[in-house]
């Protein structure tokens, strides 16, 4: 009961993402190029966690895969299966750039399956937190499609199960990812036992979600909290949202569970955001949502694609979770000196500000 869960599997890192440069396929002009969406962001974490000893520490559980009751909670039986035509044949794009290769199938299910596990472990009281690192990623996939590198929405999938089989009520969705959970929005739109708050990087992918006025409809009216934050902001913005809007948002609405679509591309050297948060933030969030929930909290791995960074933001994350240090620090904290990260600008505060009553 004492320890953290880490779940995973060396499935994940098989997940055939395609052939390209960045998100487009290649071919034309485009020479190929390892995908933003390859294995190596992952499997670098869970090298630097058995480099470190982290993960000697943690209650390993292998995942096991979502059945197809557990996906239709959220999805249609036609998305499933095309995606299983695909995983069959010779793979393709199951939705908008949610490309499916041999075998997909299987391994999105383990992904999907993995949120699950780690939802049961902390519910059931095995673990007092969890970590799953999942892939493919989830939170954009769609109930009839696949979405932006994600095929299965994990992270709803699992939201939905601790409700019907778990008979948890209340969760709070927090989203760091720099980009907007589009499908998870969706799923919880009009829901008043899911609150749903989303910080990403205004006008990012997907174009023309995440506003401020998007914040539900019918009941769950006020239960979608979405806060864009202007291109460039760092640790300070991130902390002046949390304690602005994240933190009474959580205290008001008192969850049982605490789920987060951990996406640590946020970082500074991230190809597909231009945020400037460090890895001592992630730890920042994490902590202050450890304080909800008797600190029943659930990371699901998301974006995240610098492979030489994101391993230790994730490291810092999962370090707090379990209450366990190690020598492991930010070697990469030094290139951010003078960079402004660490300062919250006016038109910075202004855009927080203008979501406190959302």
């Amino acid at each position: 009961m004492n320890k953290t869960a880490f779940i995973w599997h060396e499935s994940y890192f098989w997940h055939n993402s395609g052939d390209g440069a960045l998100f487009l396929p290649a071919g034309g002009y485009i020479e190929s190029l390892a995908h933003s969406e390859s294995p190596e962001s992952k499997r670098r974490i869970k090298n630097l966690m058995e480099r470190s000893g982290l993960i000697d520490e943690l209650l390993v559980i292998k995942p096991s895969p979502a059945t197809e009751t557990d996906l239709l909670r959220f999805h249609t039986q036609e998305h499933i299966d095309n995606v299983k035509y695909l995983s069959n044949t010779n793979g393709g794009d199951c939705g908008d750039c949610a490309i499916v290769g041999r075998g997909s199938y299987e391994i999105a299910t383990l992904s999907a399956g993995g949120a699950i596990s780690a939802v049961n472990a902390v519910v059931n009281g095995t673990a007092k937190n969890a970590y799953a690192l999942t892939r493919p990623p989830g939170h954009h996939a769609e109930r009839e499609r696949g979405f932006g590198y994600c095929i299965f929405n994990n992270i709803v999938i699992a939201a939905k199960y601790a409700q019907d089989v778990l008979g948890i009520k209340k969760i709070l969705i927090v989203d760091w990812d720099a980009h907007h959970g589009n499908g998870t929005e969706d799923a919880f739109y009009g829901d008043n036992d899911v609150l749903y708050i989303s910080l990403h990087q205004e006008g990012l992918e997907p174009i023309g979600r995440g506003n401020i006025e998007d914040n539900g409809r019918g009941i769950g009216k006020g239960f979608n909290i979405n806060i864009p934050l202007p291109a460039g902001s760092g640790d300070a913005v991130y902390k002046y949202a949390f304690e602005q809007v994240v933190v009474p948002h959580a205290k008001k609405f008192d969850p049982e569970l605490i789920l987060i679509s951990a996406g640590q591309d946020g970082n500074p050297f991230d190809s597909m955001a231009r945020m400037m948060v460090s890895a001592a933030c992630y730890r920042y969030m994490t902590r202050e949502l450890m304080k909800f929930a008797n600190g029943r909290v659930v990371c699901i791995h998301e974006g995240g694609y610098c492979p030489a960074y994101v391993p230790f933001c994730t490291h810092g994350i999962i370090e707090e979770l379990s209450g366990v240090e190690t020598d492991v620090g930010d070697p990469f904290i030094f290139a951010m000196a003078g960079t402004g990260y660490d300062k919250l600008q006016p038109h910075q505060k202004a855009a927080i500000d203008a979501c406190k009553n959302s």
